[in-house]
């Protein structure tokens, strides 16, 4: 079954086109990135599959579900953690937690909340107020809240941010094995290593327009991801006149 699926999907502010006729397929149990610069309609594309943004043009099925035409289907579906988000600064982790945990209809939400405390290493913090985590601690926190529901498919925007050298290690662990039980992630990133190390499948994105799919485990002897990237950006930045 496919997770995540568009035709054309488009999207423009006046003369910007910001997603330019993306067609993409995701199927389930995938670990998928967009990889592109900054502004290259990576967060676009995960807005409007997340029903947060209507686009332009074309269509969208997430889970089944049209994310224009009924966007709280999507998004009680799925979950989400968009670029830069934080706790409400105003609450403890466990007190935003068990609000997501309510919100989601959460059976058991204590138990699920100390299960996901314990893997992202934050449950001596669970009782302090999120303004005084660290932004590391707040980003853990965070993806626990994307990931206590146990969704099929959680959509991450820069998953690694902030977060140490170990603890990196240990969520990067955590998406390949959430995959290896058949749920999908899709993740949008501008680290080409981080693609490159985690992910089945790879969707190069250029200035709105998804110029290259690759499975990283596939590429020729000799050839990397990062040359992939470079030989498509620059073919995609020659086409559209860029310098």
């Amino acid at each position: 079954m496919t997770a995540v699926e568009t035709t054309g999907l488009t999207k423009q502010y006046g003369d910007l086109v910001a997603l330019d006729d993306c067609t993409l397929s995701v199927p389930e149990g995938e670990l998928f990135a967009l990889l592109g610069p900054n502004g290259s309609g990576k967060t676009t594309t995960i807005e409007i599959l997340t029903g947060q943004l209507e686009p332009t043009a074309g269509e969208a099925r997430v889970l089944g579900h049209d994310p224009v035409t009924d966007p709280l289907a999507v998004r009680r579906a799925v979950g989400i953690l968009p670029e830069r988000e934080d706790p409400p600064s105003f609450l403890t982790p466990r007190e935003y937690l068990e609000f997501v945990g309510a919100v989601r209809g959460i059976d058991g939400t204590s138990a699920r909340i100390d299960e996901w405390a314990d893997r992202f290493e934050f449950r001596e913090k669970l009782d302090t107020l999120a303004t005084d985590l660290s932004e590391g601690e707040r980003q853990r926190v965070m993806l626990a809240a994307a990931f206590v529901h146990e969704p099929d498919l959680v959509f991450i925007d820069e998953p690694l941010v902030n977060l140490d050298p170990l603890m990196q290690e240990e969520i990067k662990g955590h998406f390949v094995d959430y995959c290896g039980r058949g749920n999908t992630v899709v993740l949008s990133t501008h680290f080409i290593e981080v693609a490159e190390e985690l992910c089945t499948q790879v969707a190069i994105v250029s200035d709105g327009r998804l110029v290259e799919e690759r499975d990283p485990r596939e590429l020729p002897d000799g050839m990397s991801l990062l040359d992939v990237f470079r030989a498509e950006v620059g073919m995609a930045n020659a086409a559209a006149g860029s310098p």
